[in-house]
């Protein structure tokens, strides 16, 4: 089986390299981890302080990393953090994260380059996020005696730790100092399987969340643009697939009072001139619906949708809203659900949220509505905007259930700082 582990990582090595001459993506990848090692032994040489090694797989698992990061920071400031992504687009959006002293990619998982890495890096912890299990890296911490742990995880039994084929990856479950998982099922699973030191902790996002919405900030234009009423629904990171089934389900509720506030996933302008049409096809007047970008206190009260084309705003965006759209449900998968169900607001969301147990949960205690078709959408919509008892009684489900999965990161650092 290492052999075959050997085998795929050198493939995977080739084949990326050959898709890097035609995807962008591959290309990055290929790029950032020229000269990783030289690059890397420069930077760590300027300071001094002991390290501690944070490795995520993309953005997703670095939210889930960073409030680790940010309570580690200041509690031991003398510590200097070391930041590592699999994904180009986890590093391109976070490479100058003031939060970490070195932001760089983790090198393909060979032996001789999980020993050169840890030769040059020396932390005195490692910390995996959620999915990523590299067994030369892994191994040669163990080998090394450096305390490693992963959390925030989730294990499912049709995963290769729980079948015979498996045996190499159920090692390096056993030789994590300790795993902190996300529910009661996963430990359960890994604890069949041999894992004593395992801890139930819950998802470090909750606590993100939290704070993001702690310090959420004011947006003058937004607040016009709602006005009194608050009958606004905020779509966020939104894709075609999305509105092909909203906007025709919205749209009689736009004519009867209620507003749109829309943050796509992709904010170019061919992107939102897409959007405008989508909306100038239901009829929508040009002067309902403006850019955020064109957007005064003078004309932005009285418009109907108002598109957000900028990034950053999003978490922030959420509090002006009474109910949420959380986009990507009728794509590949759901955006962050937590961001809107904070500020305890009912979430809405498309098909495509199997996967995600926060969204299962918010369905369960009444906070959420996964839906499957325009249909269910306007059944789901149509209750949300015409009953206001049934809104305030599920955003205040939604906004509790936050509240009581947060301190997952006090739990993992009274372990891990211990």
């Amino acid at each position: 089986m290492k052999f075959l582990y050997a085998l795929g990582i050198f493939s995977y090595g080739i084949a990326i390299r050959i898709a890097s001459l035609f995807s962008t993506k591959a290309k990055l990848w290929v790029s950032g981890r020229r000269n990783l090692f030289k690059n890397l032994q420069r930077e760590i040489s300027k300071g001094k302080g002991p390290i501690i090694w944070f490795h995520c797989a993309s953005l997703g698992e670095f939210e889930q990393g960073r409030p680790l990061i940010e309570k580690i920071k200041a509690q031991k400031p003398d510590h200097r953090i070391l930041l590592t992504f699999f994904s180009p687009s986890g590093y391109e959006v976070r490479k100058n994260y003031n939060g970490a002293d070195f932001v760089t990619y983790i090198p393909i998982d060979t032996k001789s380059n999980a020993k050169r890495f840890l030769e040059i890096v020396n932390p005195v912890a490692a910390v995996f996020v959620k999915y990523e299990f590299w067994l030369n890296h892994l191994e040669e911490l163990s080998i090394r005696k450096i305390p490693h742990y992963l959390v925030a995880a989730i294990f499912r039994d049709d995963q290769i730790f729980f079948k015979n084929r498996g045996r190499i990856f159920r090692r390096c479950l056993l030789n994590y100092t300790h795993i902190f998982t996300q529910n009661s099922e996963s430990k359960s699973l890994i604890q069949n399987i041999g894992v004593k030191n395992v801890t139930v902790a819950g998802d470090t996002r909750f606590d993100r969340v939290k704070e993001i919405a702690s310090h959420s900030k004011s947006i003058e234009l937004a607040a016009a643009f709602t006005g009194e009423s608050r009958k606004v629904l905020v779509a966020g990171s939104t894709w075609n697939s999305d509105e092909e089934h909203l906007f025709p389900v919205l749209n009689p509720h736009l004519s009867a009072g209620w507003k749109l506030i829309i943050a796509p996933h992709q904010i170019g302008t061919a992107r939102v001139n897409e959007i405008i049409r989508s909306l100038e096809n239901l009829k929508l007047q040009r002067n309902d619906i403006i850019r955020f970008s064109e957007a005064t206190e003078n004309n932005v009260h009285s418009a109907k949708v108002l598109i957000i084309d900028n990034i950053g705003m999003l978490s922030s965006l959420y509090r002006y809203g009474s109910v949420a759209y959380i986009g990507g449900g009728f794509g590949k998968s759901i955006h962050n659900t937590l961001e809107a169900a904070v500020y305890s607001v009912p979430v809405v969301f498309g098909p495509a949220f199997g996967k995600f147990n926060e969204a299962i949960q918010l369905i369960q205690c009444g906070g959420g509505y996964g839906v499957h078709s325009s249909a269910e959408l306007k059944t789901a919509l149509d209750q949300l905007l015409e009953n206001e008892m049934l809104r305030d009684e599920s955003g205040t489900k939604a906004g509790n259930y936050v509240n009581v999965n947060t301190g997952a990161t006090e739990k993992i650092l009274s372990v891990m700082l211990a």
